[in-house]
């Protein structure tokens, strides 16, 4: 006989906990547990979210609910002004509520208050616990010790205690630039829109959002997910590593794999990602760089952010060091805005699919935004809102301290920005754009050649105390047409303000 509802565990599931063998879902059993789905209004109508991510969020949760009720589960999915409104509604019937630790801190924040009982976070490989430990233990936190941490700890790509190929990493192999026009990108997944997702299209319909929902990249199974899984292991990851780095009007994807989506709701784990690309590296056909450059984003990267997301604790998304205070550029929020082709042919790729890969988020949007001096706070929100993929674990740590290097260098020791030459070398966007990455002074000079000079002399005082910064700042002195430079940035800002460049 089955127990009565009130001696029964509610398990409430956050929209990233997608996955049967994670979480408070583990050990679950349909005789002693009930699941909530709680579909808060305040997330939905709280920013302009893109309208893929909304889709993909709702559907995914939706699918997967499914999947619990063909298993024999009772499941409530409920709409409520907010989360903790949701799961107080059905609370009192249950012998408890519990939920795995949320992925940010507002969650977990609004979960403790209304008393439900975390159990922990096994989504990641690393702990919490874990980083920390690393962590306290190191003079800098490079990301580049915690990946060899990792290496020895998880027994990954390793052989009698030394890294297979025998170097820790194989950047230098994976940077090549795009080849040149005719070579054969890998295509990409065009899912087929069941039932629950046309379903959901139609009701968010009425929302508020930005961007395009055409695009059929995004699948919102378990299956797709899968799928998508061996399509890069087949198709992709053999030239995932030279390209890695690389811009093409070509492809939008290039070799990447688009599993960091899949990843982030829980409907694929790390763990069976890298058994899958440790077998396929096995097999034979993929070099080591490819291989090492992949498993470095799974267990050294993404397993970083997360860490140090925790690490630097709540307050860090606040920080402005470079006390930036300028707006979102029009150019973030539409493609026309802007003639500069990179910016355009990116912000373009955003509306359409809500995703670029790292490089453009980096070396392009995040670097613009950094050279213009826009404000973290207002950079951090538009990325969480157009990307598939944001979360705040994920946003946090690489906007505040990667992107901006809002946090004065406790993640990075120098800020990631660079000038138009390196979009010229890493892509083939310069070639019809009106601007020239190779001048700073001029009417048509590109704006990140005259913007990266303005920067590195705004905040030369606070830069020359960075070894790090040594070159760029003896370089600076050197300058001639400095005056001439930062004269053309102060228009260029205000060009950009405009929507005029």
């Amino acid at each position: 006989m089955a127990p009565s509802v009130d001696r029964k565990t509610l398990i409430y599931l956050a929209h990233d906990n997608l996955n049967r063998k994670k979480g408070a879902l583990k050990n679950a059993d349909p005789n002693t547990h009930e699941i909530l789905f709680v579909e808060s209004q305040r997330m939905l109508k709280g920013a302009r979210w893109h309208k893929q991510r909304v889709f993909f969020l709702l559907s995914a949760a939706q699918h997967f609910a499914k999947t619990l009720l063909e298993e024999g589960f009772t499941v409530h999915y409920i709409k409520a002004e907010d989360t903790a409104t949701g799961i107080k509604s059905l609370a009192n019937k249950y012998l408890k509520v519990i939920s795995v630790e949320p992925s940010s801190y507002r969650l977990t924040e609004q979960l403790k208050s209304i008393d439900v009982e975390l159990v922990p976070n096994d989504f990641f490989l690393t702990s919490r616990e874990t980083f920390s430990e690393w962590a306290t233990k190191q003079k800098s936190l490079k990301m580049e010790n915690f990946y060899r941490f990792q290496r020895e700890r998880l027994n990954i790509l390793m052989e009698e205690g030394e890294p297979i190929g025998g170097k820790w990493n194989f950047d230098e192999e994976n940077r090549l630039p795009p080849p040149k026009l005719g070579h054969r990108w890998p295509k990409y997944p065009h899912n087929v829109r069941d039932e629950i997702d046309l379903r959901v299209i139609e009701e968010i319909s009425t929302l508020d959002l930005v961007g395009s929902i055409s695009d059929t990249t995004w699948g919102t199974t378990r299956e797709q997910a899968l799928a998508q899984l061996d399509r890069f292991l087949s198709n992709a990851f053999a030239g995932f590593g030279p390209y890695e780095d690389a811009m093409t009007t070509e492809s939008w994807a290039l070799n990447h794999s688009l599993l960091s989506t899949y990843m982030n709701v829980g409907l694929l784990s790390a763990e069976e990602i890298l058994s899958e690309t440790l077998k396929s590296f096995s097999k034979g056909g993929i070099s080591i760089a490819s291989c090492e450059g992949f498993i470095r984003q799974i267990i050294g990267w993404r397993e970083y952010i997360n860490g140090l997301y925790w690490y630097f604790g709540s307050d860090y998304r606040n920080l402005n060091e470079l006390g930036s205070t300028r707006k979102l550029l029009p150019l973030f929020s539409d493609s026309k805005k802007t003639k500069m082709k990179c910016v355009s042919e990116i912000v373009s790729q955003i509306e359409e699919r809500s995703w670029v890969h790292h490089i453009p988020r980096l070396m392009v949007l995040s670097n613009l935004a950094a050279l213009a001096d826009v404000e973290p706070a207002v950079f951090l929100a538009w990325m969480r809102e157009v990307f598939i993929d944001a979360t705040d674990w994920v946003m946090v740590p690489n906007v505040i301290g990667m992107s901006l290097h809002a946090d004065g260098g406790k993640m990075s020791t120098k800020p990631y920005v660079a000038g138009g030459a390196y979009i010229s070398r890493m892509s083939n966007y310069c070639g019809d754009c009106p601007y020239n990455p190779k001048t700073r002074t001029e009417e048509d000079s590109c704006p990140f050649t005259t913007l990266y000079w303005h920067y590195i002399a705004r905040n030369s005082e606070r830069f020359k105390r960075n070894h790090r910064m040594f070159q760029q700042i003896n370089g600076l002195k050197k300058l001639r047409d400095l005056d001439a430079t930062i004269k053309r940035g102060e228009q260029v800002l205000r060009d950009l303000e405009q929507g005029l460049i």
